[in-house]
């Protein structure tokens, strides 16, 4: 019986590591946590995009801003990774924090180059 119930664990644990190994790297980019946090960065490019084809900001602060963007996408990412392709809600708040930071940057930079013009 001990005999039977070790083999059915050893197998149980085979097919867990195959089942990871499998999916390594793979993200869910449809978890809905991670799906918000990624819609939000998408928007604030777009956003950031139309504010310096407008003339808001220059395009070097634009490239800064991108940046920024870009630094908090692989920030998400390494958690998706490091979490089974989902970030956890308290990742998801300092995410949005970071994403508010960086919001209210560009609207600095736009109230900034309004007065010097």
């Amino acid at each position: 019986m001990t005999k039977k119930l070790l083999a059915v664990a050893g197998i149980a644990m085979l097919l867990a590591a195959g089942a990871q190994a499998k999916n390594k790297g793979n993200f869910k980019k449809e978890h809905p946590r991670r799906a918000e946090v990624i819609h939000r960065e998408n928007k604030d490019k777009r956003k950031f995009d139309r504010a310096e084809g407008k003339g808001k900001i220059t395009g070097r602060q634009e490239k800064k801003l991108d940046r920024e963007e870009n630094r908090i996408r692989r920030q998400e990412r390494a958690e998706a990774k490091a979490n089974g392709g989902h970030i956890t809600k308290g990742e998801k708040r300092q995410l949005n924090r970071e994403e508010h930071r960086v919001e209210k940057q560009e609207k600095r930079m736009e109230k900034k180059d309004a007065a010097a013009n």
